[in-house]
């Protein structure tokens, strides 16, 4: 079985592709093997760098690459054709990109590529070559449905910072799965959960009628979750401590603290306390009544915090201690 491109030497991002260098490649398989073998057996699992073979193509090899597919084709991709029909720019550099990922399917010989619907082109290239370097099989290949994000609308991606990490701490990953909306819930249960459908529609009728209520449903979603990437206990804790935090009005038991000299404006000791990324977003943030101090809301963007201990609160999850000197 083949899951392609998570130790590739060439990133994906948007309209381009930009190189990694072999130290980042280096902690980027770190980083990814921490979190799939959370899900894989890692004794049953044999990790790759396609460098081992793609390196060794030389420029005889690459143009050779090259002409087992043409141009027209490759147009047919969805994202190519449309690009191409707007005028936008499209890298030579794009168009090979989806060989290199067919030609690991070669060198693999692989028998089944697994991959998100939205890789259905370059996952069929891999068959393609397959065929044209006559190796004696064409891969099936396999395609998960896209999940979409914490906001419902585009796909989940940390990028966008509307994910869910399986290397997220339990209270976090807990929290997030309750932030979706319910509407959404059902779409993370059909993909996420262990449940049949058949149990899940029971769960949809339950809502429905009233005898379910859809925040109880949605507990027991971020419960399965939670204890399928860590335990049970760490499930549990993580649903005491957000009903303590959340039902009850209460301060997490364990936040970070931070510290500083002298008078700071209210919207530069979020960004330094890491509960927003800029004082424009912070004062985003105070307007639309998402900032408590001391669990009391703010609404002055120009607050001066004066000596004293504090505690900073942004939406519903992030909480951070400050210390004035």
């Amino acid at each position: 079985m083949f899951i392609p491109g998570i130790f590739a030497p060439i990133s994906r991002a948007f309209n381009y592709i930009k190189t990694l260098s072999a130290i980042q490649i280096q902690e980027n398989a770190k980083s990814y093997k921490d979190q799939v073998f959370k899900i894989l057996d890692p004794s049953k699992t044999e990790v790759v760098f396609n460098s081992e073979w793609i390196n060794p193509l030389g420029a005889s090899g690459m143009l050779t690459l090259t002409t087992t597919f043409n141009v027209a084709r490759m147009l047919e991709r969805d994202d190519f054709d449309k690009r191409y029909k707007s005028g936008t720019s499209i890298s030579i550099s794009e168009f090979i990109y989806p060989l290199l990922q067919g030609y690991d399917s070669v060198h693999l010989k692989s028998d089944i590529e697994i991959g998100g619907t939205d890789q259905k082109f370059n996952l069929l290239m891999g068959r393609h070559l397959q065929r044209a370097y006559e190796i004696g099989k064409e891969q099936a290949v396999l395609m998960m449905p896209i999940l979409e994000g914490l906001d419902g609308v585009q796909k989940m991606s940390k990028s966008l910072n509307n994910y869910i990490g399986v290397a997220d701490e339990p209270n976090d990953m807990f929290g997030k799965v309750l932030s979706v909306s319910d509407e959404l819930m059902w779409r993370y249960y059909e993909l996420l959960s262990a449940k049949t459908l058949g149990e899940i529609e029971v769960l949809k009728e339950g809502v429905a009628n009233g005898s379910l209520h859809p925040k109880s449903v949605k507990e027991d979603l971020a419960l399965e979750i939670t204890a399928r990437f860590h335990s049970s206990e760490a499930a549990k804790n993580a649903k005491d401590e957000f009903d303590r935090v959340h039902s009850n009005n209460q301060i997490p038991t364990d936040i970070d603290e931070f510290s500083c000299d002298g008078d700071i404006w209210i919207a530069k000791a979020l960004v330094d306390c890491n509960l927003t990324p800029s004082t424009s977003q912070a004062r985003r943030d105070i307007k639309q009544g998402a900032v408590k101090m001391n669990q009391e809301k703010v609404s002055d963007e120009q607050l001066q915090l004066s000596s004293g201990e504090y505690v900073l609160q942004v939406g519903r999850r992030k909480f951070a201690k400050l210390k004035v000197n």
